[in-house]
């Protein structure tokens, strides 16, 4: 594990080179370990790919001896005694499977064509190996929920739009480079659309506001138009 600032307010705990399950497994371990009795001063705690940020107020940190920084320092070494046995006894398999509906194509997927012809398969084919693949969530950010899933089939890694659109509808599901996911909100965005779902993947009002969480698998299932309609 490598610590370094991010700021005055921030630590990174990089825990590998590699995106893959070994590390995944490690940031989730570490992740649940600073957030069981989270000390009071530590604001969040941000697990992405292969490392893990924890934000901190300097002025509410607990604590004594040295900087701010280093007393953080000092916690994430201290939860990540173990971390390996802890990763792999607990933290190798899924934490849950999410099923994501799509309705590929048509206005719903603007790209599906260009994709198709980017990939040199055609669009029925783009649709049954994206839906076909098994995705993990590896980060949640860019806008709150979103997902960025590994897992991509190679055959439809596609690069991002040259000019992203200024707005792309709320659940719209994207290709971007090698990697897929779900826009949860309307936003700004660059990649590529295949197709739209009518699950809300981010409810500010809920406990639980963002329905996916590092470290979930993902399987998504193609629905017709008509059954995006009568979706509740």
């Amino acid at each position: 594990m490598t610590l370094s600032a991010l700021g005055d307010s921030a630590v990174v705990a990089v825990l590998g080179t590699d995106i893959d399950e070994a590390v995944l497994a490690r940031v989730r371990a570490l992740t649940a370990a600073l957030e069981t009795d989270r000390p009071a001063g530590i604001l969040d705690v941000v697990p992405a790919y292969a490392s893990v940020t924890v934000f901190y107020d300097p002025l509410r940190l607990e604590g004594e001896g040295g900087r701010p920084y280093e007393r953080v320092c000092r916690l994430l070494t201290e939860r990540a005694r173990n971390l390996d046995a802890v990763a792999k006894k607990k933290f190798t398999s899924p934490a849950r499977t999410v099923e994501i509906p799509v309705s590929y194509g048509g206005e719903f997927g603007p790209d599906l064509e260009l994709l198709a012809r980017h990939c040199g398969i055609d669009p029925a084919e783009v649709i049954k190996r994206h839906q076909g693949a098994d995705y993990r969530v590896h980060a949640i950010g860019f806008a709150p929920g979103f997902c960025y899933l590994g897992g991509l089939p190679k055959p439809l890694h596609m690069p991002r739009r040259a000019t992203p659109r200024p707005t792309v509808p709320a659940g719209s599901v994207g290709i971007g480079g090698a990697q897929t996911g779900v826009y949860p909100l309307s936003t700004p965005g660059g990649w590529q659309l295949i197709g739209r779902t009518p699950l809300a993947l981010f409810q500010p009002g809920e406990a639980e506001p963002a329905r996916l969480r590092v470290g979930d698998r993902v399987k998504f299932k193609s629905i017709s138009s008509e059954e995006f309609g009568l979706w509740k």
